[in-house]
């Protein structure tokens, strides 16, 4: 496969996964919101701090507010990494490839693209309860998930595109974990306490781990659900799941069934080995937030690594494939 189309596979699928994942935080910091006091940096500022843009933020705003950080994360086009930018990157990414596609899929993306274009014209980040529009940009990408399949082949273009997919994924919920126990509760005396727990639950809901969660350890703790997030090799949204994941379609798109063919094997080998044997305590001994920050400078060596193997020789890169470092 020519490296411009797999490197076009790759993002379409980051940049989708990248928008569903701010549309799940929105929401659930939107309903979190409804039950607390109404303090705004408190609330919303660490929504930011978990895409990594808040010193763009803070570069176009100069306060901290509900409906800016709605405008910022999910219709502001000077942010490149809101909604509104991620469907639009992920449609140009399509469109580039179209003979690879589908019908189906590009007329969802198409689908994606234009409602988002309506919600921008209609300034709905300035409705009351804006809730709908994070439950329809949800809802467009899980279906578009569904289309991609059940109706493109399993060859290196849809592989490719579940690694951009599940690097992604790993990426957010690692940043959503960390947020949540390096920045939200700034007090020791507030563990254990109802607001405590229920910001582990909103945490949970956000990544949609709530309901497994509690099939597998019912009682909210910090500790277990660090291990069900960082370390869980069923639930498709944990970071294990999502290494060992990608490792398999790595290894289907070299043919490598065991040791490294290339440098992106090696480093998506060793960090999905380091989970492996790692366990929730040591985790905690050496601080959890050192562990995360640790972990997404490795994911992102990953990503350097699959770009150097497979993408770097291509002479047709996009400006708008912009790692969200």
């Amino acid at each position: 496969m020519l490296s411009r189309i797999a490197n076009t596979m790759y993002w379409m699928n980051r940049y989708v996964e990248r928008a569903e994942n701010y549309a799940r935080f929105m929401d659930v910091n939107f309903n979190l919101s409804l039950e607390s006091t109404p303090d705004a940096i408190q609330q919303w500022k660490p929504l930011v701090v978990i895409t990594g843009d808040w010193d763009l933020y803070e570069s176009l705003y100069e306060t901290v507010e509900k409906e800016k950080v709605i405008y910022f994360l999910g219709f502001d086009p000077q942010n490149p990494n809101s909604v509104y930018n991620s469907i639009r990157h992920a449609r140009e990414n399509a469109r580039a490839i179209r003979p690879e596609l589908t019908k189906e899929v590009w007329e969802q993306i198409n689908y994606l693209y234009y409602f988002v274009m309506e919600e921008l014209e209609k300034k709905s980040w300035k409705e009351n309860d804006p809730r709908l529009f994070f439950k329809k940009v949800k809802e467009g990408c899980q279906l578009l998930y569904g289309i991609l399949a059940i109706s493109i082949s399993r060859n290196d273009g849809w592989h490719f595109g579940k690694i951009g997919q599940l690097i992604e994924r790993a990426d957010k919920t690692s940043r959503v974990l960390d947020v949540k126990y390096h920045i939200l509760l700034t007090t020791p005396q507030a563990v254990g306490t109802p607001f405590d727990l229920a910001q582990w639950a909103a945490l949970l809901k956000s990544v949609s781990a709530y309901d497994m969660y509690r099939k597998k350890y019912g009682k909210l703790t910090a500790l277990n659900i660090s291990e069900f997030l960082i370390l869980d090799k069923v639930f498709p949204r944990s970071i294990n799941f999502c290494l060992i994941e990608a490792e398999k379609s790595l290894n289907a798109i070299t043919g490598n069934e065991g040791g490294f063919t290339n440098t992106a094997e090696k480093q998506l080998g060793k960090l999905r080995s380091q989970l492996e044997f790692t366990d929730v305590n040591d985790i905690f001994d050496s601080g959890l937030h050192e562990y995360i920050d640790t972990f997404q400078k490795r994911l992102n060596e990953v990503s350097t690594a699959i770009y150097d193997s497979f993408f770097a020789n291509s002479h047709q890169q996009t400006s708008l494939n912009i790692e969200n470092q």
